[in-house]
């Protein structure tokens, strides 16, 4: 047992394997495979890439950023060359996943469920019952906003100060900094961002 936990990969993939094991036997429940089923199968695809994304956005942003400074100068390259880049590739393709399985979610409820939430329950008309989609339209915009931040600013500028992509010191310093301040706008953006999908899904449903 040590010698599988010892191995990532072998470990992941054994936990994998329980998992499916626990779908299956969920799927011989009452319901069977109906479209609730495959609605929990996809929520639960989505929690796990959530978790990863929002774990590593608080990695770095909790420790990485606010250690670094004192870490002596001779070790900063261990970070920046093998712990940073593999933390982000995990992180910008967990973002990805997040907002593609939210979307898959929202859209197995139903097209008029999901255009509800993604329009702040305007879609058809704003009634007095839709104060959940109003809210969960909030989380869902954040966390796209969030992924964006993710594609369009945090990785491309990462690259450039970790030195992926050339740059000299001062393109390198530019971009570190834009690449922090939009990880601490993704920070600021989270928590209300899970306070929406954690209260609408208990409130409302």
């Amino acid at each position: 047992m040590a010698g599988l936990l010892a191995n990532f990969r072998n470990t992941v993939i054994l936990s994998v394997i329980l998992a499916l094991v626990m779908v299956v036997a969920y799927s011989q429940g009452p319901q069977g495979t109906d479209a609730a089923f495959w609605q929990a199968v996809l929520r639960w695809v989505h929690t796990f890439f959530g978790i990863l994304w929002i774990g590593l956005l608080y990695y770095f942003n909790f420790v990485q950023i606010r250690k670094m400074p004192e870490i002596p100068a001779e070790l900063k390259p261990a970070v920046s060359k093998y712990i940073a880049p593999e933390a982000l590739f995990w992180f910008r393709w967990a973002a990805a996943g997040t907002v593609l399985f939210g979307l898959l979610v929202a859209y197995s409820r139903g097209a008029n469920y999901a255009h509800e939430a993604l329009t702040f329950g305007l879609y058809g008309g704003l009634a007095p019952t839709d104060k959940g989609f109003t809210l969960l339209g909030v989380g869902m915009w954040l966390a796209i906003i969030m992924f964006l931040n993710v594609w369009v600013f945090i990785w491309p500028n990462q690259k450039i100060a970790l030195g992926i992509v050339d740059g000299d010191a001062d393109a390198k310093a530019k971009a570190g900094r834009i690449a922090m301040l939009f990880s601490r706008t993704n920070l600021l953006l989270s928590i209300p961002m899970l306070t929406s999908m954690t209260m609408t899904q208990t409130l409302f449903g």
